[in-house]
């Protein structure tokens, strides 16, 4: 992928150690069964996962995060692209917190602003 054609925001960070539990979100805030997934990388404005099964793009999502001096959940995300990779699916999802002004949240972008720092200072 050319730089040109790279739509992050900012660099991403290898943090394959943090464990992440998915949730598609249903109609009327009903979620369908989670499932675990691999982070393959990280910042504050999305991730990307290690699957085991594909999912469409546009497709709404519950994440939680758990590892070390990390605990977050209910993260908002939607995924924007999916492709065969390894032993699954590599799946990209932005988080929603910052997509619209209406869905902003200071506590989310907070959390997910310490947990991109803790991996960018294992990154360095």
């Amino acid at each position: 992928m050319s730089d040109s054609e790279d739509r992050r925001l900012k660099d991403r960070y290898s943090a394959s150690c943090l464990k992440v539990q998915v949730r598609q979100r249903g109609f009327f805030k009903n979620s369908k069964p989670s499932f675990q997934a691999t982070c393959l990388d990280l910042n504050r404005y999305g991730m990307a996962l290690l699957c085991p099964r594909p999912l469409d793009p546009g497709t709404r999502l519950f994440m939680d995060f758990e590892g070390k001096y990390i605990s977050e959940s209910k993260v908002c995300a939607r995924v924007v692209e999916c492709r065969p990779f390894q032993a699954g699916y590599r799946i990209s999802v932005q988080f929603s917190y910052y997509l619209n002004k209406k869905g902003y949240s200071r506590a989310v972008d907070n959390a997910l602003s310490r947990i991109e720092g803790f991996y960018n200072r294992l990154a360095s």
